[in-house]
């Protein structure tokens, strides 16, 4: 008989991965929240490192910001987290705005501002957000684009600093993020404002986590709605946006980062919860159905319109609709797809929408990532979705004159005017800017507002929402534009070269570490191809459930931009879990693309793992 305890069993060895040494930090504008100091790949060495690539205009950069919190606190001693700000509009490029960004988001690491996208170019980036894990030793063991891979990231975090426990190459302490010194004020980056019954004015102050009420003057504080901390329990907000009257007197709140609608009633000063859950929507959830059991995706503005509260559902690129008598939500216009098209609700493109304004039969839109001031209105067959002012999601300016020539940048407010006109808060170009439908005519009503993001009329008076001086600013509406020298933009990022003829997509999907694509209900991938302009891809286009496609150019046409969506449904690996946990990976690329003969034939995007082609 052998007494001896049996020999453990061993476990798992660690999954090969492929090392590949990670390039330096370079960004001409410097470090954020570190103190002042400059830091290098080398002062990381020990620690697993997450570079967060992200531009602050991104709804699905803020929702990645969100998906780290929990393992950048949960790891402080062993991960760093640094914020690699890679620039799409102009505005993004100017320090102080990114600097304003971090503190808005609450970002609490480190943050590299890079203008000019040198790391970006380094790192071979193609979408915001992009996430590339690092291994103490400063070897780049994964990537991942878009949104939901927290979970996935999380378990190789706890892969490497075991792997590297064992190895002694783990360097346990203090990270490097500083935290910059607090600021005193009434509001700190607000974002939309209301006119209540009583003639005071109502604010959300985003940053903070409350609403506030002021005065009849903007600036005297009556009182503080919420508890001034991030949370969705009792009166507590995160992020809230968008405000609204209701017929019976009560304010519908976009509480932006809780995905949820509230309710305030300033006669008795109670908040409840009305839609949403607090999960965020993704792929394949309902999209109607009653409002306390549909997720929502990051709700930017609300506004009461023939009977229902419009939501501007800026973390999907539609629009929803909240119906308080039937007690339901379902989506109203947009398929999920990012960028502009036209035509009927269910068939539009929306991006970002961020800004809404009920002018009788008309519901006026402020398209952020386009640029565009669109409207909703109905037809004979139902709703229909126009454009007013802007084309697309690579042109931007400030320029004036006739609509169809007109450019925004990235606006997030829009005001229904006395005289039919609107006012478009036009965010990134620090104006406020008017177009006149009967005239066709865009015009710029003031210039040096910062960050402008709703503006609300008082009497004659104009009250602007100035987001990035933590104010509300008075004007005259004015009789007179002004002039503004005339300025128009193309996102700087560089087109990729590719051959003529026919190329290869392929998204690079590699499921984490202990999980597997998700067949129970059929295919577990949806991919989603279409082109700037249409006439780029003479074949390839349209959905499908593989994760590689072969596009066929157009000879016709040498320049444009692929759009593709990707998704992919991952489940914990475990085949004595009956129901176990499953994951949704999904990302949209624009990819700016230059035929030429001597361009590559293969496509490469990585949604999540590493190419092994690359």
């Amino acid at each position: 008989m052998n007494d001896a305890a049996p020999a453990p069993t061993p476990a798992p060895a660690p999954r090969k991965r492929a090392r590949v040494r990670a390039p330096e930090l370079i960004g001409k504008g410097g470090w954020i929240n570190t103190g002042g100091k400059d830091l290098k790949l080398a002062d990381f060495r020990g620690r697993t490192l997450i570079l967060d690539f992200w531009t602050f205009c991104c709804i699905n950069c803020l929702h990645v910001l969100d998906e780290l919190r929990e393992l950048e606190e949960k790891h402080r001693d062993t991960v760093v987290i640094i914020g690699v700000h890679s620039p799409k509009f102009v505005h993004e490029a100017e320090h102080a705005a990114v600097v304003d960004a971090v503190e808005r988001y609450q970002v609490h690491h480190p943050v590299l501002d890079d203008p000019e996208l040198a790391t970006w170019k380094q790192y071979a980036v193609r979408a915001w957000p992009t996430l590339v894990v690092i291994d103490p030793e400063g070897y780049i063991v994964a990537q991942h684009a878009g949104e939901g891979h927290a979970h996935a990231i999380a378990r190789l975090v706890e892969e490497l600093e075991a792997e590297h426990e064992a190895k002694g190459t783990l360097r346990r302490g203090d990270g490097p993020y500083v935290a910059p010194e607090p600021v005193a004020g009434a509001l700190r980056f607000p974002g939309k404002a209301l006119l209540l019954p009583s003639g005071n004015l109502l604010v959300s102050d985003s940053t903070r986590h409350q609403l506030v009420e002021l005065a009849a003057d903007g600036e005297s504080v009556v009182r503080r709605i919420g508890s001034g901390e991030r949370g969705f329990a009792g009166d507590s907000f995160s992020e809230p946006q968008g405000l609204a009257l209701l017929p019976d007197g009560k304010v519908v709140v976009a509480d932006t980062v809780n995905h949820a609608l509230r309710t305030y009633d300033p006669a008795t000063g109670q908040v409840e919860t009305v839609a949403g859950t607090g999960r965020q929507w993704w792929q394949g959830s309902p999209t109607s159905g009653p409002a306390l059991e549909v997720d929502l995706s990051s709700p930017w503005d609300v506004a009461w319109w023939q009977g229902r509260v419009w939501i501007a559902m800026a973390g999907v690129h539609q629009l929803w609709t909240w119906d308080p008598q039937a007690g339901t939500v379902g989506v109203a216009a947009g398929t999920t797809n990012e960028g502009l098209l036209d035509g009927p609700a269910a068939e539009a493109w929306f991006a970002q929408p961020s800004g809404l304004a009920a002018a009788g039969d008309r519901l006026w839109i402020a398209d952020s990532e386009t640029s565009a001031l669109r409207y909703v209105e109905a037809g004979d067959e139902g709703y229909v979705i126009k454009s007013a002012v802007g084309t697309g999601l690579f042109d931007f300016g400030h320029r004036d004159g006739d609509a169809a020539q007109a450019l925004l940048q990235h606006p997030l407010g829009v005001t229904a005017l006395p005289d039919g006109s609107v006012a478009v808060c036009d965010t990134y170009n620090h104006a406020l800017r008017r177009f006149d439908p009967a005239t066709g005519q865009v015009s710029t009503l003031a210039t040096d507002l910062r960050e402008p993001s709703d503006a609300v009329l008082v009497g004659e008076d104009i009250v602007v929402v100035e987001s990035a001086r933590h104010r509300l600013t008075r004007l005259r509406l004015p009789e007179e534009a002004v002039r503004v020298d005339a300025v128009a933009h193309r996102t700087q990022r560089a087109a990729t070269e590719v051959a003529p003829g026919t190329i290869r997509l392929d998204v690079v999907f590699q499921a984490p570490s202990g999980q597997k694509l998700d067949t129970r209900y059929g295919p577990s991938t949806r991919l989603l191809v279409s082109s700037t302009p249409p006439e780029l891809l003479a074949d390839g286009e349209g959905a499908g459930t593989d994760l590689f496609r072969e596009l066929a150019l157009n000879p016709d046409v040498t320049e444009g931009v692929l759009h593709v969506s990707a998704m992919a449904a991952s489940c914990d690996d475990d085949p004595a879990n009956e129901y176990p946990a499953c994951h949704v990976h999904q990302q949209d690329w624009g990819v700016p693309v230059r035929v030429t003969a001597d361009g590559a034939a293969r496509l490469p995007l990585v949604l999540a793992g590493m190419d092994a082609e690359g």
